[in-house]
């Protein structure tokens, strides 16, 4: 009778895995993160993994893992000369998994095993798809995917992913192959290049990197295009997919997002054009049309896409400035790229245009958007901006290199943007692992970290007296 009752150590082993999986997402995510980076730093550290058949420093494994599982593109080696066949390979697979989000990718494998969604998967996919859902409790109206959408949106994940990710390779092998690139590197390098662009990476796959396509109006537009793609968000693709002709029905979310993004592209070029327009480094020795090209490509590639054309080292300090704003700012929410999410700016602004206004409530596109939505997007400003200045001052203490290098490197880091002065592979071993931390915090999301750290959430059942501080 007892024995019939006892569980083995494999059934309890997962009932207590399943138990810290439903119980709180946030801190599963962390912990899947963290365990993708330690078996990555392992393989890196491999001498199957390198060119030269040596064993990889781990400092240097160890920052290559994050930079990979995180999406970043930042590195203290030459990404495309130090690894093997092996290690690139494995770099492909790691921004597979840390692009479309390590919570998606498990609830598309276990949808293809079980060909179905259980309630624990649909909450752990919806978490990954909406920071609100990592809040317990009631959650506001109008999310951009229901618990009902998952299994479509996972969908749509893989789906977009594949079809995005060999469009774009399709269309740039023609140019590698007038390159003069073998058929099989071509190839090879065409979905490299594709999969970087999409998953906001920016890793180059050759020491030559996008020196002789600088010019190259095809080949940076596929490259622009794949970023952006990766930049908007799931659901936003999602949502479009389903209704790409009654734009009026996409959701609140969704409008944000484009427009911002919008706003973001054109302003970032504009700021780029006239700061940089003298410039001989950058677009000073250019005609108008590659002016205008390279300015919109730098715009695309800081809020997250990686790809330069031009050395960062070598901009005027406000053009630092400009890009270390829209690093921060980054893409949409549930997307490749980084940052604090457009979204969460666009909420800040709105809610400043109502109190400018008087309004009592804020909104957009004849929506109401509630007080807690601004909440949490004043969390995400305010823990960004201390993992940031945190980083800076650490990494300023240990070099005391120039401030506007530093939080360049840092935003860079935070966002998972990949840009660099060349900072980053110039820093000692605490450096490196400061902007490592720095990138993994800034690719797990503050929300997620913030109610992570949170031992658990309570309901206040009394509400103090109410008194107002003065502010401003």
């Amino acid at each position: 009778m007892l024995s019939s009752t006892r569980r083995s150590p494999a059934t309890a082993l997962r009932g207590t895995f399943d138990h810290f999986a439903s119980s709180s997402p946030s801190r599963f995510a962390i912990a899947i993160f963290a365990l993708l980076v330690l078996i990555f730093t392992a393989l890196f550290a491999l001498p199957i993994s390198s060119a030269d058949g040596k064993i990889t420093p781990i400092v240097d494994s160890l920052f290559s893992a994050v930079s990979v599982i995180c999406v970043t593109g930042l590195s203290t080696v030459n990404m495309a000369t130090h690894w093997s066949g092996f290690g690139h390979v494995l770099i492909l697979v790691g921004v597979e998994i840390g692009g479309i989000g390590v919570l998606t990718v498990a609830s598309i494998l276990g949808l293809v095993i079980s060909r179905r969604l259980g309630l624990r998967s649909r909450l752990l996919a919806a978490s990954d798809s909406n920071p609100l859902r990592t809040k317990r409790g009631p959650v506001a109206e109008g999310q951009a995917v229901g618990l009902g959408e998952i299994g479509g949106l996972l969908a749509t994940v893989a789906i977009s992913t594949l079809v995005i990710e060999l469009v774009v390779a399709i269309l740039l092998l023609p140019r590698l192959l007038i390159q003069g690139v073998p058929i099989a590197d071509a190839i090879w390098q065409s979905f490299y290049y594709s999969t970087m662009a999409f998953t906001n990476t920016g890793f180059v796959p050759t020491a030559s990197g996008l020196t002789p396509y600088m010019h190259d109006l095809w080949f940076l537009g596929l490259l622009m295009v794949g970023v952006i793609l990766g930049s908007i968000g799931f659901p936003v693709i999602y949502t479009i997919i389903r209704n790409p002709r009654r734009p009026r029905r996409w959701s609140l979310h969704v409008k944000l997002t484009l427009v911002t993004s919008a706003i973001l592209l054109v302003a970032g070029a504009l700021a780029f054009f006239v700061l940089e327009f003298r410039n001989p480094e950058s677009l000073g020795g250019l005609d108008a049309g590659q002016r205008t090209l390279q300015s919109f490509f730098y715009s695309t590639m800081t809020r997250s896409g990686g790809f330069s054309t031009i050395d960062p080292a070598e901009l005027h300090g406000s053009t630092l400035l400009v890009t270390d704003m829209l690093m921060f700012i980054g893409g949409g929410s549930a997307s490749t790229a980084g940052g604090i999410k457009v979204t969460t700016l666009a909420v800040l602004f709105l809610a400043a245009f109502a109190e400018a206004r008087g309004n009592e409530d804020m909104g957009a596109f004849d929506r109401r958007i509630p007080g807690d939505v601004l909440r949490l997007a004043v969390s995400v400003v305010l823990w960004g901006a201390t993992i940031v200045a945190v980083a800076s001052i650490v990494i300023l203490q240990l070099t005391e290199d120039s401030l506007d290098h530093v939080l360049f490197d840092v935003i860079s880091a935070f966002a998972t943007s990949g840009l660099s002065t060349g900072l980053t592979a110039s820093l000692p071993d605490a450096g490196v692992y400061v902007i490592a931390a720095t990138m993994f915090f800034g690719r797990v999301g503050t929300v997620t970290l913030a109610a992570a750290l949170a031992a658990s959430s309570r309901r206040q059942l009394f509400r103090r007296a109410e008194e107002r501080p003065i502010v401003g």
